[in-house]
């Protein structure tokens, strides 16, 4: 019996995490497995309750758009994560550990940290 495999992606702003997502839902996904959208907001060096806030709630209307692609497949599952963070990758990979994900999907573009 095979376990659940949880696929995390990357939300941004850019029509390639789109595509990426895309991509995996055509290339990756099987029965049972679980998308995790996780959108990284940058930190801000105030600590502006408001700034912050309103930073999240657009992170998570960003992800809610990537999940309506993903419910255009059948039975698949998603959970939305939204998290304060920094621009190098450190925040993607304590997620990748911190929810056990077996695989990553992010789209390339030259303001990714993966292209610096």
């Amino acid at each position: 019996m095979e376990m659940t495999r949880k696929i995390l992606v990357v939300v941004e702003e850019v029509e390639v995490a789109r595509t990426a997502l895309q991509w995996a839902l055509h290339n990756l996904l099987r029965f049972g497995d679980l998308i995790i959208l996780l959108h990284v907001f940058p930190s801000t060096r105030s600590r502006n309750k408001n700034k912050q806030r309103s930073l999240r709630l657009k992170g998570f209307q960003l992800a809610l758009s990537f999940k309506d692609i993903c419910d255009q497949v059948p039975d698949a599952k998603v959970e939305i994560v939204v998290r304060e963070g920094d621009q190098d990758g450190r925040t993607i990979a304590s997620t990748i550990s911190e929810v056990s994900a077996s695989d990553l999907v992010l789209g390339l573009h030259d303001r990714s940290f993966l292209h610096r």
